[in-house]
Formats: structure tokens, C-alpha cells, sequence
């Protein structure tokens, strides 16, 4: 299983090209939860992979149905908001990482990816938004993130036979907007139609 990056040695002078390679190990670390749950990693999505289908899924429902928001910044924590993974690992419930705890190990890693940029407290700035939670868009990315993983969880239900029930749990607590609800309970029905046939 791979949990957190290591990191890519490298002798590049220059800070985009250093912040890159390690964002990119994004691309192979997966996601905890789902191999947890049984799933093969060989169909295991990365995290890479969660943090795209958030920010296509946050951006087009900023833009389409909830205008009040800035989409930009929408954008940006989306795509920040797991990053803090690559150092500090995927983490889960099944891990028994206080929260307190989850948030220390991802802010140093975000701290040792991101301090090298010229902007540095900016992007940190950013994703400490994100995880705060407390502006407009940050509480929209926030449920957005649960809204993926929950269509995510439909998608290996649907494809791979599997009971992902406690996804779907920890995704109603969590979503308040009207908007996410709607989709959320539209992929539920859809699944109690595929069971019922």
C-alpha cells in the first residue's frame, strides 16, 4: 500500500520544478480508504486522481448553479486540498489519528512541499483556509470532497460488487448545501434501483 510519497531526489535550482515532482507523487500514492474496504490496488484510484475529479466536480457546480461563490479560489482549494498528503500520508478513520494530530502531520507537509515558492504563505495560506473550512468556498470545497468520494464509492459499487454503505453515511452527515444534496440523494436513488432489480 502506498500511503504517503517518497520523496524524488533531485538537484533542481529551481522551486517549480522541485514543488512539481513532488505534487506529482500524488499520482501514486492511493487511497486508503478504498483499499480498506477490500478494494484491489490495481483499481484503486490516487489520490491524484481524487483531487482532480473534486476540482472538475467543484468548479463546474460553482459556475453553474451557486454564482455567489469565486469559482478561482474554489479552483485553487480544490486542487491544494491534498496535498498535505504527501508527506503526511493518506489517512483514515481506521488509523486512529486525532484530528488535531491529521492536521499537524499535513501542515508540515505542506510546509516542506510549499515553503520553496517565492509565495509560499500564500498557498499555505490556502490550504489552511481549506482545512479551517470557514469561508464560503472553503465550506463548499470541504463538502465537495465528501460529494466525490461518495459518487466515487457508487462507482466501485456499481462496478465492483462492493458494500460501501459507511461512504455514503459519512457523506450525508457531512453535506448541507441544497445543491450537493440534490446530487447526493440522486445517485442514492439510483442505487436503490439497481438493488430492487
Amino acid at each position: 500500500m502506498k500511503r504517503k510519497s517518497k520523496q524524488l531526489e533531485t538537484d533542481f535550482s529551481e522551486p517549480i520544478l522541485q514543488v512539481y515532482f513532488e505534487i506529482t507523487a500524488l499520482k501514486n500514492i492511493w487511497r486508503q480508504g478504498w483499499l480498506q474496504s477490500g478494494l484491489a490496488s490495481s483499481d484503486c484510484e490516487s489520490v491524484a486522481d481524487h483531487s482532480f475529479a473534486s476540482t472538475i466536480l467543484a468548479w463546474l457546480i460553482a459556475e453553474e448553479y451557486l454564482p455567489e461563490l469565486d469559482s478561482n479560489k474554489v479552483i485553487k482549494l480544490a486542487l491544494l486540498h491534498e496535498i498535505g498528503e504527501i508527506y503526511g500520508g493518506d489517512i483514515t478513520p481506521q488509523d486512529k489519528i486525532g484530528q488535531h494530530e491529521k492536521f499537524l502531520l499535513e501542515f508540515a507537509s505542506m510546509q516542506k512541499v510549499l515553503s520553496k515558492l517565492p509565495k509560499a504563505e500564500y498557498w499555505i495560506g490556502l490550504w489552511e483556509e481549506f482545512e479551517k473550512g470557514k469561508t464560503a468556498e472553503a465550506h463548499f470545497v470541504k463538502q465537495i470532497d465528501k460529494l466525490e468520494m461518495a459518487l466515487q464509492a457508487y462507482f466501485y459499487q456499481s462496478t465492483k460488487q462492493m458494500d460501501l454503505t459507511s461512504f455514503y453515511q459519512s457523506t450525508e452527515q457531512i453535506l448541507e448545501n441544497p445543491e450537493l444534496k440534490k446530487i447526493f440523494n440522486e445517485v442514492m436513488e439510483k442505487m436503490e434501483e439497481s438493488r430492487s432489480n
